[in-house]
């Protein structure tokens, strides 16, 4: 309940949480509040354990800033603004409201969850910033950190039963707790929230799709080029933990002493096996949601394929040219050349015998071109554009699923030999499309085109979580539900366009294969 619901230029606002009070402010267009903790700070014995309480408050809190981000490596080759400094006191969240939202007007929610391939990036992120998305008063917005990379997605379980499995996860199951029992007071529905995240936010969001401890937290869900298949077993998550541990000089049986290593030495081992993992197997992540029988209690796609999924409508999709910025910024995350293709289905191959993979021919028929944009072409569809289709073919059964591939992409995009690549879509959703004065996005034109499509894309997933049917403005295609006798998909450009089977040839190149590493 607010103590202090006036209006005005930085007017205060304190909110009572379970926890404690916290003040925010109202600028006249949006409230907000950030840096709220929602959990206990992850330090000490606490490092590698599920998300507990924060110690309670009786004072308001300043909210007016954010607070730091989860410790994460940096990588130059990957200049992200994570927009705030690295800390352990981490587990927080961000809340925004138009500023004519009063507590108990019960206004749908959606939850964000950044991506960064399980290692990198924050809710603070300037991209991610809620005033353009929730000044509209259609819904209230909350972006969470989580922990990331060894801290959030490495299995230590193997070693030592002190250890949580799936950390990262946990901490957003705990956030949306959070939000289940805080959000009215922010003038929030918690019985109508929507998560959405992209990227690894979006694998998580197709993980909690499958997970039972998330039932009932969410009634929707978005998914942005999410990395589905992405998510191993047991036996790999131990191989891992044991190259982690080796990059520390440590033996296993000293993983017990995990907890007093320095953050500093814990970043600089992830980087290292981040960096290996792909190296060894082509297509593979060091840090992902691993099999633990609980949180993940089999691959998210078999679930869905299984219709064993949460029964809440989603939201679905990938970019055209996904692989583009990772062949841009030359990471080993995605395989791209012929001889890394040919690597990655023959460790396939060699893990999942029974998986009848496609021929070279059957390749070649179904992506032509030069070498390089066949393969970035596979590399696309086998990171994100398959595990989305799979994923959609199994949800469809128990719930309406809404398929999308994101196309636009500005004239120096194009010039880049960018296109409509990875994340390209994030401005457009979060209304942020300017990221400051060396952004060289809307350099040779585009800005006019680019207001009109990200005016589109904020009004469809603000309807989706209004109602769960993302709704565009008069005179945009009705957007239907992917189905199995028309298996419509959203084609987002300059103008929408429906179109059915969009994926025809790439389904018949990959059939009904669902692809996982061990």
């Amino acid at each position: 309940m607010t103590a202090d619901a006036g209006r005005g230029t930085d007017h205060a606002l304190v909110v009572d949480t379970a926890y404690g009070p916290v003040r925010g402010i109202d600028d006249g267009t949006v409230k907000f509040w950030k840096g709220v903790r929602y959990a206990a700070a992850p330090v000490g014995e606490l490092r590698w354990r599920a998300p507990e309480p924060p110690p309670r408050w009786t004072e308001p809190l300043d909210a007016t800033r954010v607070g730091p981000v989860c410790p994460q490596p940096t990588d130059p080759k990957i200049p992200i603004d994570l927009g705030a400094p690295q800390g352990d006191d981490c587990l927080t969240l961000n809340v925004w409201a138009s500023s004519d939202t009063a507590a108990g007007a019960a206004k749908p929610v959606m939850v964000w969850i950044h991506g960064g391939a399980y290692i990198l990036g924050s809710s603070a992120q300037p991209l991610y910033h809620g005033r353009a998305l929730a000044s509209a008063g259609e819904a209230i917005i909350v972006t969470v950190n989580y922990r990331l990379g060894a801290l959030g997605f490495l299995d230590l379980s193997s070693l030592d039963d002190q250890f949580a499995t799936n950390i990262g996860i946990r901490d957003v199951l705990f956030a949306l707790q959070w939000v289940r029992d805080n959000i009215a007071a922010f003038g929030g529905d918690p019985g109508r929230v929507t998560v959405f995240g992209e990227s690894a936010g979006g694998g998580i969001v197709t993980t909690l799709l499958a997970s039972p401890p998330a039932a009932g937290l969410f009634g929707a869900a978005i998914a942005q080029s999410s990395p589905a298949t992405s998510v191993y077993d047991r036996e790999r998550g131990s191989r891992v933990a044991e190259q982690f541990l080796d990059a520390l000089g440590m033996r296993t049986d000293e993983a017990h002493g995990l907890a007093s290593v320095p953050i500093a030495a814990v970043n600089a081992a992830a980087k290292r096996v981040f960096d290996a993992v792909p190296a060894s197997t082509p297509g593979t992540l060091a840090f992902a949601p691993i099999i633990d029988g609980d949180v993940v209690p089999a691959h998210p796609v078999k679930l869905a394929r299984e219709g064993r999924t949460h029964p809440v409508p989603l939201l679905i999709g990938t970019n055209r040219h996904e692989a583009a910025l990772f062949r841009w910024m030359k990471s080993p995350l995605m395989p791209i050349t012929p001889q890394a293709i040919r690597d990655m289905f023959a460790t396939i191959a060699a893990e999942q015998p029974a998986l009848q993979l496609p021929s070279e021919a059957q390749i070649r028929a179904t992506y032509r071109g030069r070498p390089k944009i066949i393969g970035m072409r596979v590399a696309r569809d086998i990171g994100f554009r398959m595990p989305s289709i799979w994923f959609a073919e199994g949800h469809r059964d128990v719930a309406p699923v809404y398929l999308y591939r994101f196309d636009f992409a500005t004239p120096m995009l194009r010039l880049l030999r960018l296109g409509a690549a990875h994340a390209t879509e994030l401005p457009y959703v979060w209304g942020n499309l300017v990221a400051g004065p060396k952004d060289p996005t809307f350099k040779l034109g585009g800005l006019k085109a680019g207001r009109v499509v990200s005016a589109r894309m904020r009004t469809r997933w603000l309807n989706f979580a209004v109602d769960a049917a993302p709704a565009g403005r008069p005179g945009d295609p009705q957007w239907r539900p992917y189905r199995a006798d028309e298996r419509s998909t959203l084609v987002i450009d300059a103008e929408d366009r429906l179109v059915e089977d969009l994926d025809a040839d790439v389904r018949t190149a990959w059939g009904d294969q669902v692809l996982s590493f061990r």
